[in-house]
Formats: C-alpha cells, structure tokens, sequence
C-alpha cells in the first residue's frame, strides 16, 4: 500500500490531550528498506492490520503515490496503563489523560469497571489511547468504526468520545478513537525498552493482580473448608507477590484473620484484621455468618486501631 503525508494542522489539540509523561516515552520507528507499514505493525503489535493505526496516528493517507521511504520516523502508539492512588476517580482519569470528564466512560469500559463506583486504590488500570482520525471524502462513521473498533458498539464510543450529535462526519474532521488493544508484542516490548519509551513495569502489575483476583476464590473455599493451615499458606503466599489492590489486602487479611482463629492464633489473627482495617477503616464482617469468637478478635482489633488514632 502507498502512503503520502497528509498534513493537519492538529498538534496543538494532541499536546493538549497527551499527559507529558507520555509524551516524553513516545515510541519511534526508522523506516528501513524493506519494510512496509504492515510489517512494522507485526513487529510492534504482532498483527499486520494494526497498520492502520501507524496510518492515522501518523498522518498517513493512501491518496497520492509515495511509499513511505527508508529513514522516515513513525511513531507508534501504545496503550498507558495507570496505577490508582488513594481517592482518584474515573472523572479525574478521565480529564488527567483526555483533558474532558466526560470521557471517563472510555477508561471505566475498558477496566470493566461499574458507573457510579470509582477506581480500585492500588488497582492499575488500562488507559485507552486516543488515537488521531482525520475523515477522508465521504468517509462515514460506521467506516472509522469498523476500521479500528467492533462496527455496532464503535460508533456509539466514538460518539461518546467526541461529543458528536449526529453521525456525519466532514472530510478533514478530526476525531478521537480510543483504543485499548495496542500492546506491544514480545519483540515491539523488547525494542520499547530498549528506547526508554516503556515505563517500569508496564501492564505487569495489571496481569498480576489478575492472577490473584482468581486465586481467591480458593482462598475463601479454604476457609470456608476448614482447611485453615492451606488458607493461611496460600494467604501469605498472595500477599508475598505485593502489588495488590487495596480491596485484595482487605480480602486477604479478613480471610487470614478468621483461619487464625479457628488455629487459636489470637493475636496473628488481631494483626490480620488491623491490616484490613487499615486498607479499609469502615471494614464489618457479617454477624449472621462470623463466628462470636472471630467478632471478638476483630472488635479487638479495631478497637485498638481506633484508639491509636487517638
């Protein structure tokens, strides 16, 4: 396919809505003989249709007759992932890396969140890129849809995302699509870190608290088993890996906290609740389903955390 540059006049737009942090990681491609757009998208992405977001982040169009030549700089454009501090929201996410509150909706669908809660403190979170479309001729917005998102639900993100009221677009218009499958290959990751374009740990952290979200379940069936030397290894061993969302420590450490007591191990099990508590001071357990001797310890336990407060 033959590229030439089709020049826009949208970078002052772009450094409004790309965080600086961001910006000074930026991912660049040289162009060397040989290659084309299809196969630089296989390299970084391992999915040669991924070339079409080189096109548009890029400037790119198929009208005219140059390919795009030996030296040229690409940039390529990679998913953020975020770690959430202690009393953000998707509203400060939102208008932090789009500059707009109301595109919020974009960052709580891609981490499956629930509208109406907010962010998990710890949790890291994928950070859809916004990626750079500018509309061709009679180009309509089902087309940029099904060109970089699923066809039926894309046209609805991508009205969401631009404050569009209707469905016509104009050539030249520029618009804003988010876009949460650009992680690089194992190979693009290799050549991102090898740039400093990568921050430290990018996306592991995410992996690893998904790892865990699925190993508790067991732990709570260990529990619940009577299984309460198991519980406690596992506990720990969880707890070990760190990283953890402050609603997996809370989780954890209120498991912990009643397999002590059933081993008779008071005051581990005091210190396991006020790890908990301290996560989450509004903490309660079910009084209908606790047994009186784990209520006795956690009252304890917050008992002591509410007057060390004091």
């Amino acid at each position: 396919m033959k590229y030439v540059w089709r020049i826009v006049a949208v970078t002052a737009l772009w450094c409004l809505l790309v965080n600086a942090a961001a910006a000074e990681r930026t991912l660049i491609h040289v162009v060397r003989p040989g290659e084309t757009l299809a196969s630089i998208a296989e390299r970084y992405y391992g999915d040669p249709k991924r070339e079409s977001v080189l096109v548009a982040e890029n400037g790119l169009t198929s009208e005219g007759g140059s390919s795009i030549v030996v030296g040229l700089r690409l940039v390529v454009p990679i998913v953020l992932f975020h770690r959430v501090e202690q009393g953000e929201s998707w509203v400060d996410l939102a208008e932090r890396f789009y500059g707009e509150a109301t595109r919020a909706f974009a960052v709580i669908e891609a981490n499956d969140g629930v509208a109406g809660t907010q962010p998990e403190t710890g949790a890291e979170l994928i950070i859809p890129y916004p990626l750079r479309h500018v509309t061709e001729q009679s180009q309509s917005l089902r087309a940029v849809a099904k060109l970089y998102l699923d066809e039926t639900t894309g046209m609805r993100t991508l009205r969401r995302f631009n404050g569009l009221k209707t469905a016509r677009l104009e050539r030249g218009q520029i618009l804003l699509v988010p876009l949460t499958d650009l992680k690089l290959s194992a190979q693009g990751r290799e050549i991102a870190e090898a740039q400093g374009a990568l921050p430290s740990g990018h996306g592991d952290i995410r992996e690893k608290q998904a790892r865990i979200a699925k190993r508790l379940p067991e732990l709570g069936n260990l529990v619940k088993s009577g299984r309460f030397a198991a519980a406690v290894a596992l506990g720990n061993r969880l707890l070990g890996r760190g990283d953890l969302t402050g609603t997996q420590v809370v989780t954890i450490q209120r498991e912990l906290g009643t397999a002590f007591v059933a081993m008779g191990e008071d005051e581990l099990a005091a210190k396991a609740f006020a790890a908990a508590l301290s996560e989450q001071p509004d903490m309660e357990l079910d009084m209908a389903r606790t047994s009186p001797r784990v209520l006795a310890v956690f009252d304890r336990a917050r008992g002591k955390q509410i007057k060390s407060k004091h």
